[in-house]
């Protein structure tokens, strides 16, 4: 499967226009599907503690069908996102969503992990999700997602891989100065769930700012098959890579659900001041 990284945004509705366009000349490098960065039809709103009601959206909200629009009008399977309103509650989640190529939504995940930092004030902004990954077929390898923060956690690869996941996709937004860090835990999640990740990163305001660094794809062998931020950048994923990994150390490893959550369900809190 060919996968079109998108280190670009398109941070309100005149700037939209632009998608159709990017996902356009991505297929024409060959993509079966794009990878966008977080919230990317957003701009970025937890840089600031007070929520806006216009950043946010119903369920088929206007950033949605935006996106589908732009996956049916390029043939383009498109991976982005977008802060939905529960349609019951009226809470707030940041939600990636997957639209296939005849821009029907093949998937939706909400993000778990929410930092609550200068420049990153997530909670204030939406809640965690409350359901755990899943795994998605209808493109040529299946997939599944983590937002940004859910990386710093790995049971979601762990999850993912355990549930056939080939590809775990990551749109992020992250800063420069932690860059290096980001991509160690992203390598390593990739070797330890056996899947690819492909991760897309939000790109730079300015230099120097809050926001910025590369967008990365990983083998599940740790190697780092492309690191961008370049627009548009095209990595190639194969099956067969996947089975070598797991056939080999420690893809091979048992793993023990009802252990992990005997021992989850007597921990009280995570984690614990020291």
């Amino acid at each position: 499967m060919a996968v079109a990284i998108i280190t670009e945004v398109f941070p309100d509705p005149p700037a939209w226009k632009r998608l159709p366009e990017t996902l356009r000349e991505a297929k024409g490098l060959g993509a079966e599907l794009a990878v966008l960065p977080e919230i990317p039809l957003n701009p970025w709103s937890p840089a600031s503690k007070a929520p806006r009601d216009e950043d946010a959206e119903p369920v088929d909200g206007p950033r949605q069908n935006a996106l589908s629009s732009a996956a049916a009008d390029t043939g383009l399977a498109v991976l982005g996102g977008a802060i939905i309103r529960d349609p019951d509650t009226g809470v707030r989640h940041n939600t990636a969503l997957l639209y296939g190529k005849s821009g029907s939504c093949l998937a939706r995940y909400r993000k778990v992990h929410l930092p609550a930092e200068e420049g990153f004030w997530e909670t204030s902004h939406y809640e965690p999700g409350k359901e755990p990954p899943t795994v998605v077929s209808g493109l040529p390898l299946r997939v599944g997602f983590q937002v940004c923060s859910d990386v710093n956690r790995t049971t979601g690869f762990q999850l993912l891989g355990a549930m056939g996941a080939e590809v775990v996709l990551v749109p992020r937004c992250t800063p420069p100065q932690t860059y290096e860090r980001w991509k160690l835990v992203l390598r390593a999640n990739a070797v330890t769930s056996g899947c690819y990740v492909v991760s897309s990163n939000r790109p730079a305001l300015a230099p120097g700012g809050l926001i910025g660094g590369p967008s990365i794809a990983i083998s599940p062998t740790s190697e780092v098959l492309l690191e961008t931020t370049d627009r548009i950048g095209v990595v190639t994923l194969s099956r067969e890579t996947i089975r070598a990994a797991r056939a080999d150390y420690p893809g091979y490893l048992k793993v023990y659900p009802d252990l992990y959550a005997r021992a989850w369900g007597e921990v009280e809190g995570f984690p614990r001041d020291p």
